[in-house]
């Protein structure tokens, strides 16, 4: 009996910090993956970093417009090389953010974009996106994003 109980111990004396490790990792991953998609993205497509969307990008990537087209990584990056953006403001609403044991990521939200027309009028657009992630040797990359749903006020 004293035995069974001294297994029972000790299975939920090392079985906690596992738990607890899980958590730490999982609200680690929650902060990196929100910051990648709230500020590390969109920065890249504002200031037309290339080095930094290339460094997001796992060289996998593949993008799905709204129209279906496909797209490649080297055509995302030469892409923002050559398009600035016409928005004033710009933010992510994630609405699922979802980590898996295997190290992949689901991210799904809506992108605001807010501006001045050519003709001076105000806007606002929005768009769905979703997109997958991985993480490889510590780091998350993208491998895919999908945009639906483009709409404009």
């Amino acid at each position: 009996m004293k035995q069974i109980l001294f297994f029972c111990y000790v299975s939920i004396f090392c079985w906690m910090p596992i738990q607890a490790q899980d958590k730490v990792t999982l609200d680690a991953d929650t902060e990196s993956l929100t910051y990648f998609k709230e500020v590390l993205w969109p920065k890249a497509y504002r200031e037309q970093d290339t080095t930094l969307l290339d460094s997001l990008l796992d060289d996998s990537f593949q993008m799905i417009d709204d129209q279906g087209g496909w797209y490649k990584k080297a055509d995302e990056i030469a892409w923002i090389s050559k398009n600035k953006p016409s928005y004033e403001r710009f933010h992510y609403e994630i609405k699922r953010l979802d980590i898996y044991r295997n190290g992949t990521a689901v991210i799904s939200g809506i992108g605001h974009m807010e501006g001045t027309d050519k003709e001076g009028k105000s806007y606002h657009t929005t768009y769905h996106s979703s997109n997958v992630l991985i993480k490889l040797d510590g780091e998350w990359k993208a491998i895919n994003s999908h945009v639906s749903g483009i709409k404009r006020d």
